[in-house]
């Protein structure tokens, strides 16, 4: 089963390599950026996908990333996903 965590005001010019490596560093978890949204009020998100996680684990990651200051934006998470 795979888990889906959104997050929101990334900065326009991050590349999905560059958030995947974010989560890697700030997590220690794999990652893979699944959807991009590039919203007009220039608060564009993507929802990232984990696998294998234990339980509790997504609620860790979404603390960690919450709050986050990054590329001069500060990194909102939003409700997270899980999928089948």
């Amino acid at each position: 089963m795979s888990e889906r965590l959104w997050v929101g005001n990334v900065p326009p010019g991050a590349s999905d390599e560059e958030l995947v490596e974010l989560v890697k560093k700030y997590c220690g978890r794999e990652s893979k950026v699944v959807q991009r949204v590039d919203a007009d009020g220039g608060r564009p998100g993507c929802t990232l996908e984990f696998s294998g996680l234990a339980f509790g684990e997504l609620d860790e990651i979404a603390q960690r990333i919450a709050g986050l200051y990054w590329k001069e934006r500060t990194l909102t998470v939003g409700q997270w996903l899980h999928s089948k």
